[in-house]
C-alpha cells in the first residue's frame, strides 16, 4: 500500500451521484470495514454484500467500505507468467479504483493503529473511522532488505539479480534468464513464511524449459537453494517434484538461506542449519526474499504473538470473545495454511457466511473452513502439477477422479495458470463469484 491521502475515490465513471455524495460525506462509521483492497479484501467486500442481498436484508451503497491507499491492484501469480516471458506485466495491473462497483466504498487511506475496544482504527492521516464488523485483509510484508546487498542488486540492471515477487522487478526475470547463455544460475527460497511457496521454484522450472528448448542447457547449471528442508511442504508433491529434479539433473542445497548478496562479485552467500556459511558464485541469481506480517498489525491487541492477526482456523473470527466482531483472511491471517490466492476464494465465503451470521443473529454459522490452498506448480512451458490441499498438508485435489493423479503433468492445467485463473480473477473472483474448487457456484453450508 502507497502512503494515505485524504480522500475518497471515485470507483467508476458509472458511480454517479450516489457515492459523489459519500466523497463529500462527514460519515465515519460503518457497517463493515474491510482493510486492505488486494485479492481477499476486494473479493470479501463484494461477497459480503451479495451475502445481504441474497438473504433479503440488503445493506445501503456505502455500508461496506474498503481502506486502501494503493493507486494500483496487482494480480501477482501473473509476475510468474511475466518473468517466464508469457505477457507484459501491465496485463496484471489495473487502477484500483476502476475495480470497485457502485454499492462499495473506497477510502483510499491507510490503517495506522487498532482500537478493537471502542471498534475503530485511526488511518495514518489520524482519522478516527468506526465500525459493527472489521475485516482484515491487509496483506503480508515483503522484506527486501533482509538480505544484505538485495535492495542495490535489484536496482542494477547489470547485476543478473531478479526477483518475480514485486511488479516493478518482475519483467527483469525474463530479461535475465532470457539474455543468459552460459553459466551457474541459482534460484532460492526463504526458510519461513512466504506468499505462494511454490513460485521459487516455478520460475526455476520455467527456467529449465527455455534453456532446454533454445539448445543452452548444456552450458548453464542450474541449482536450487532453499531454506526449507524439502522441495515443498506437502510430501506427495514434494517426493514428485524432486524426482523431476533429480532427472532434469538440477542441483539442490536444502536448509540454506539467502543472508546476503554481492553483486559486483557474483558471490551469493547462504547461512546453513547449523549456523555456518557458504558462498556461491552466480551468472544469474532469482530471490525470493523473505517475509513476515505487516508492521501497523504486530504488536496490537488483534495480533498473535507471531504478528498475524489472530483468528479460528475454521470460523475465520478473532478468537478472543470481546472481538468477536472481527474477521480476517489471506496472507495476514494467523490461518495454518498456504497463503496463495487460491485459498483466499476458499476463506472468503466462510467468512461471509459467518460475518453474516454474526451480525444477523450474534453466532457464527456452521460454515467452516478446511485449509483448503493450491499452488499451480507450472514445470515447464504447456505443463503443470496442479497440487491441491488442507490443514495438515493433507491433499485435497478437484480433478483428481476425472483425470488421476494430480502429480502428473498436464496441459489442460498449465492454462488454467496461464488463461483461465487471470481471467476468473479479474472477471469473477474481485466481484465476489468466484469460489474456488466450486468454481462460480457459491458453496452452501449446512
Amino acid at each position: 500500500m502507497l502512503p494515505a491521502c485524504r480522500r475518497v475515490t471515485a470507483p467508476r465513471a458509472r458511480q454517479t451521484l450516489a457515492l459523489a455524495r459519500y466523497a463529500s460525506s462527514t460519515q465515519e462509521k460503518f457497517r463493515v470495514l474491510v482493510i486492505g483492497a488486494g485479492s481477499g479484501g476486494l473479493t470479501v467486500a463484494n461477497q459480503i454484500y451479495n451475502r445481504f442481498k441474497a438473504a433479503g436484508k440488503p445493506l445501503n451503497a456505502g455500508d461496506v467500505v474498503v481502506l486502501d491507499a494503493a493507486d494500483y491492484h496487482y494480480y501477482q501469480p501473473g509476475w510468474t507468467l511475466v518473468g517466464a516471458g508469457l505477457g507484459p506485466k501491465t496485463d496484471f495491473r489495473r487502477p484500483l479504483a476502476s475495480l470497485f462497483p457502485p454499492h462499495i466504498m473506497h477510502i483510499a487511506e491507510n490503517v495506522k493503529s487498532f482500537y478493537p475496544e471502542t471498534s475503530s482504527v485511526m488511518t495514518t492521516s489520524g482519522r478516527t473511522i468506526s465500525y459493527d464488523s472489521l475485516v482484515v485483509a491487509a496483506g503480508l510484508k515483503t522484506n527486501w532488505d533482509g538480505i544484505a546487498g538485495l535492495p542495490q542488486a535489484l536496482a542494477d540492471p547489470s547485476s543478473g539479480v531478479s526477483s518475480i515477487y514485486s511488479y516493478d522487478t518482475c519483467d527483469k526475470v525474463w530479461h535475465d534468464v532470457d539474455a543468459l547463455r552460459s553459466g551457474n544460475a541459482i534460484f532460492t527460497q526463504p526458510a519461513g513464511v512466504i506468499k505462494c511457496a511454490g513460485a521459487p521454484q516455478k520460475i526455476m522450472w520455467m527456467a529449465w524449459d527455455r534453456y532446454q528448448k533454445s539448445g543452452r542447457g548444456n552450458n548453464i547449471k542450474i541449482d536450487f537453494m532453499t531454506g526449507m528442508p524439502s522441495m515443498f511442504s506437502v510430501k506427495k508433491y514434494s517426493d514428485a517434484l524432486n524426482a523431476l529434479r533429480i532427472e532434469r539433473g538440477i542441483g539442490a542445497e536444502f536448509q540454506h538461506n539467502l543472508v546476503s548478496i554481492d553483486a559486483a562479485n557474483r558471490k551469493a552467500t547462504f547461512k546453513k542449519a547449523d549456523g555456518s556459511t557458504v558462498d556461491r558464485d552466480f551468472t544469474l541469481l532469482h530471490v525470493a526474499p523473505p517475509m513476515g506480517p505487516l508492521d501497523f498489525i504486530k504488536g496490537t491487541a488483534i495480533a498473535d504473538p507471531a504478528g498475524w492477526v489472530d483468528i479460528d482456523q475454521a470460523t475465520l473470527r478473532h478468537v478472543k470473545p470481546e472481538f468477536g466482531n472481527i474477521f480476517a483472511l489471506g496472507d495476514c491471517s494467523s490461518l495454518p495454511t498456504s497463503k496463495t490466492a487460491a485459498a483466499i476464494t476458499s476463506q472468503a465465503p466462510v467468512l461471509t457466511e459467518n460475518l453474516f451470521s454474526v451480525m444477523d443473529t450474534g453466532k457464527v454459522s456452521s460454515a467452516k473452513y478446511d485449509g483448503y490452498t493450491s499452488c499451480p506448480l507450472l514445470t515447464g512451458y504447456g505443463e503443470l502439477m496442479l497440487a491441491e490441499f488442507k490443514y495438515g498438508l493433507e491433499p485435497k485435489e478437484s480433478f483428481a477422479n476425472y483425470l488421476g493423479d494430480q502429480t502428473k503433468r498436464r496441459r489442460l492445467f498449465y492454462h488454467f495458470k496461464k488463461d483461465l485463473f487471470p481471467w476468473a480473477y479479474w472477471n469473477r473472483m474481485l466481484d465476489g463469484k468466484w469460489f474456488g474448487p466450486s468454481g462460480p457456484f457459491r458453496p452452501k453450508f449446512v
